[in-house]
């Protein structure tokens, strides 16, 4: 299991601030599972989370924050993509 960061959390969603915090400690060249930043959110009942992590990660996409990665390569959109999907740096 991914240990979050220290952050403060700023932005209007924490789930945001926590994709970012957990894609910045990223190794260089890494990208980080959906379900490292469900785990960071709610440790017990992270399968719920799933649905809002995917939500985050899109807006932040939208944003140019980060990039959503399907097979180790950018999705076109990031609002139409499916299947097994990661979180990288921009």
């Amino acid at each position: 299991m991914t240990e979050t960061p220290e952050t403060e959390l700023t932005g209007p969603d924490p789930i945001e601030d926590i994709i970012l915090a957990l894609v910045a400690a990223a190794p260089e060249n890494r990208s980080i599972s959906p379900a490292d930043v469900a785990k960071a959110v709610d440790p017990e009942r992270f399968n719920r989370k799933f649905g809002h992590v995917r939500q985050a990660a899109i807006r932040l996409a939208k944003a140019g924050k980060v990039t959503i990665l399907r097979k180790g390569k950018p999705v076109e959109d990031p609002e139409a993509f499916k299947g097994v999907w990661r979180i990288g740096r921009a």
